[in-house]
């Protein structure tokens, strides 16, 4: 069987799910890489290649850094302990962490808003690569191999000026916030958080291929993952080798589409937190993402709403080089797990804007046609 397209299933159709693949490759990425599932049925397909410079292709069980998805995962370890008791959806944070968020902030700010990015703590990740203020890359290489503490990360945070009132809408995107509920789940259970997500999330959905990574080399089968920095790295960069420390909590795990996939379905079933748990993750209000576009945000979940097609549930998910998108439909029937190895390709126009690329509009088909079975299914931006 080819190793870059297999189907179990009579009623996909395989031709038209490998060309919206290609089509994503032809608009410019390297390789891209899929799992599709509907009803128990599964496809898998990969186009173009996982290294540029020696040409070996890119293959559908590759693993990846998922990036954002990681919240996923946190947030439903949360949960978990608030089904234990241990943790208070709407208690302060500061009954937990009084030192790490002090003051005012500590008594105003809960769990909730942490989860759902009300906060008003701003991201700290302009301050870990200051050289993105400037538009300049050097800070990418600066921080490939340092370590950061998540209480270094906490502080920048915290010291930067207020993203916005807590508790107020819409909410502001904040990794900082996911740093400081990892180590509100060291408080509460005694062990790293990376320990108790592997044990009780990441085991408990039967995940062979997703952990958080030891280093900064991921282990097993992967392509390179290549930077580009809206044109600033020409040619882009590979990033692949990175220590992720700087944003661990909220983007460090490495996962496959496989994986992504069995989480998801488990998670929306009801066997990683329970229906009580899962209801409060699926309350959502309106968050300015970190590309500015506005999404309809849970607890660790988005929610995407597409015309005549249904509604869906799960995140994407960033790193230095590599792209992840994974989407359920709420009756569970529906899987799609996309992962490409190209990110921030479009350069800037003369206002400072992202010039539109023909990636967006291909990865838009596949979407639609992973989900809908129609390359023109209207998927909303930020998907």
């Amino acid at each position: 069987m080819p190793a870059d397209s297999t189907s179990t299933s009579p009623d996909f159709d395989p031709a038209e799910l490998k060309s919206a693949l290609d089509g994503v490759h032809r608009a410019g990425i390297p390789g891209v890489y899929a799992e599709v599932r509907d009803a128990g049925r599964t496809w898998r397909g990969a186009s173009g290649v996982a290294d540029v410079s020696t040409g070996r292709p890119v293959r559908p069980d590759m693993r990846q850094r998922v990036g954002s998805i990681t919240k996923t995962f946190t947030a439903a370890a949360v949960m978990q302990q608030v089904e234990q008791g241990r943790i208070r959806l709407d208690a302060p944070i500061g009954d937990y962490l009084p030192q790490l968020v002090p003051g005012e902030r500590g008594r105003k700010i809960t769990v909730r808003m942490l989860l759902n990015h009300t906060s008003g703590i701003p991201d700290h990740i302009r301050y870990a690569f200051p050289s993105l203020q400037n538009m300049s890359p050097a800070s990418l290489d600066a921080n490939r191999f340092r370590q950061f503490h998540p209480e270094e990360l906490i502080e920048m945070g915290l010291a930067a000026p207020p993203a916005g009132e807590p508790g107020a809408t819409p909410g502001v995107y904040s990794n900082t916030g996911y740093e400081i509920l990892g180590r509100l789940l060291e408080k509460v259970t005694g062990t790293s958080a990376e320990e108790y997500i592997t044990r009780n999330v990441i085991e408990r959905a039967g995940l062979r291929h997703t952990g958080f990574p030891a280093g900064p080399r991921i282990q097993g089968p992967h392509s390179r993952m290549y930077e580009a920095l809206w044109g600033l790295i020409d040619p882009p960069r590979d990033y692949s080798v990175y220590n992720m420390s700087w944003v661990m909590m909220g983007a460090g795990l490495v996962s496959t589409t496989e994986d992504l996939n069995r989480f998801y379905a488990k998670l929306l079933d009801g066997k990683i937190v329970n229906r009580s748990s899962l209801a409060q993750m699926q309350r959502t209000i309106p968050v300015i993402a970190l590309d500015g576009s506005t999404i309809e945000y849970g607890l660790g979940l988005h929610k995407v709403g597409i015309e005549g097609c249904g509604t869906f549930w799960g995140h994407d998910g960033t790193a230095w080089g590599a792209g992840t998108m994974s989407l359920t439909r709420a009756d569970g029937e529906r899987q799609m797990s996309v992962a490409i190895n190209l990110m921030r390709w479009s350069r800037p126009d003369s206002s400072g804007k992202a010039r539109h690329h023909p990636i967006e509009e291909a990865l838009r088909t596949l979407y639609g046609q992973a989900l809908c079975d129609d390359g023109n299914a209207q998927v909303p931006s930020g998907t």
